[in-house]
Order: structure tokens, then C-alpha cells, then sequence
């Protein structure tokens, strides 16, 4: 069994609000849970920054990277986002 894990350090120029920033989040993460993958935010009370980590258990290591190979794609084509960040690590 593989268990791998993405990170990504996000940046949200138009959110003037938690609230705001909280709408993107749940958005991005609704399009996550058709890759069938667990999905984390870290709770900080800054407006535009935030963590998400993406975990993925498989039993083979391509079926991994092709997943999130998928999810940065889909992740790097969100216009309302900047990618800061990007780490995979296998646990």
C-alpha cells in the first residue's frame, strides 16, 4: 500500500475576506473529491494564504502520480488561485 501526499501552499489575491477566501476553498476542494482523495486545509486566520494537503492511498505508485499529476493540472488552470507551493512526499 502507497499512501502519498500533496501539499500545496496557495495564494488568493481577490479574497478581501475569510469569508471570500472560504468560498474559494470549498470550491476547489468539490472539484478535488472527483479524484476520490482525501483533502485538508489548514485553519489560519489569514485572508489570502492557506495549506492544502491532498492525500491518496493506492497499491501502485503510477496510479499516484498520474492522480496528482491530474489534480495540478486542475489546480494550475484555477484562475482565482496562484500556486506557491507544490511538495509530494510518499509516506
Amino acid at each position: 500500500m502507497i499512501v502519498g501526499l500533496l501539499t500545496l501552499d496557495i495564494f488568493i489575491p481577490e479574497a478581501g475576506s475569510l469569508k471570500s477566501k472560504r468560498f474559494v476553498i470549498r470550491s476547489l476542494k468539490d472539484r478535488l473529491s472527483k479524484f476520490n482523495v482525501s483533502v485538508a486545509e489548514d485553519a489560519n486566520d489569514l485572508w489570502q494564504r492557506t495549506t492544502i494537503s491532498i492525500a491518496c492511498v493506492t497499491n501502485e505508485t503510477s496510479h499516484l502520480y498520474s492522480t496528482f499529476e491530474k489534480i495540478k493540472k486542475m489546480v494550475l488552470s484555477e484562475a482565482s488561485i496562484e500556486v506557491l507551493n507544490m511538495d509530494i512526499e510518499l509516506l
